[in-house]
């Protein structure tokens, strides 16, 4: 294995309890009907309108768009006291991954911006060689862009390359881009779901990614 391309919301960092909240904040602020801590937390990892509108599949797009301008908004508050943290054996395992020669980046539904000041607060950042946020493709996930535009910059095959990720639409980009898939169950999606859209491997502590780069 040359490549392993992570989401980020999930996979790396726990970052559940904000982005609830504040999707929660987003909504009662825009006067929509309230939706459950679950309801909210099964459409992490699509981009933000689109996450609105899996939610409001009755409403029209600009109400989406508005509900992702003030989530943003929203979200820039709340990180003073709702820091995300990486998850357990995060650190650890990127570390040792590092130290067997695999180049690690991130394929993530959160804009670019974002993702480069969580990784860095959280102190993974010097662990990845290349960040993909949302606003960088124009095809989201499930679509392969992601991965594809990350393995034609580094020059890999995807036949090197691992997906990791803790939702449906993690696997299925990295089966569409021709990539080995592994779901990690700790994260937003379940077992069931993960396996449904057709992961390789499916574990529940990231350090058994180490192990797993080495059966490449």
């Amino acid at each position: 294995m040359k490549l392993i391309i992570f989401d980020f919301d999930g996979t790396l960092g726990d970052t559940r309890h904000i982005i609830v909240t504040t999707m929660q904040m987003t909504i009662a602020e825009m006067g929509l009907p309230a939706r459950t801590d679950d309801e909210c937390a099964s459409k992490i990892g699509l981009p933000l309108d689109g996450c609105f509108k899996a939610l409001y599949p009755e409403e029209c797009r600009d109400t989406a768009r508005r509900c992702a301008d003030i989530y943003r908004r929203i979200f820039e508050e709340n990180k003073a006291h709702l820091k995300p943290r990486p998850f357990p054996g995060v650190v650890e395992t990127l570390a040792s991954l590092k130290e067997q020669g695999c180049q690690l980046t991130i394929a993530s539904s959160r804009w670019h911006r974002s993702l480069n000041e969580l990784t860095r607060d959280m102190g993974i950042a010097g662990f990845f060689t290349y960040l993909v946020g949302a606003d960088d493709v124009e095809q989201a996930k499930p679509h392969p862009e992601p991965v594809l535009k990350t393995l034609s910059h580094m020059g890999i095959e995807p036949s090197q390359t691992l997906v990791v990720g803790d939702m449906n639409v993690d696997i299925l980009m990295g089966l569409k881009a021709g990539c080995k898939t592994c779901g990690v169950t700790y994260g937003n999606g379940t077992r069931q779901e993960l396996e449904e859209a057709g992961a390789d491997y499916v574990i529940s502590n990231i350090a058994e990614l180490s192990e797993i780069s080495k059966t490449f």
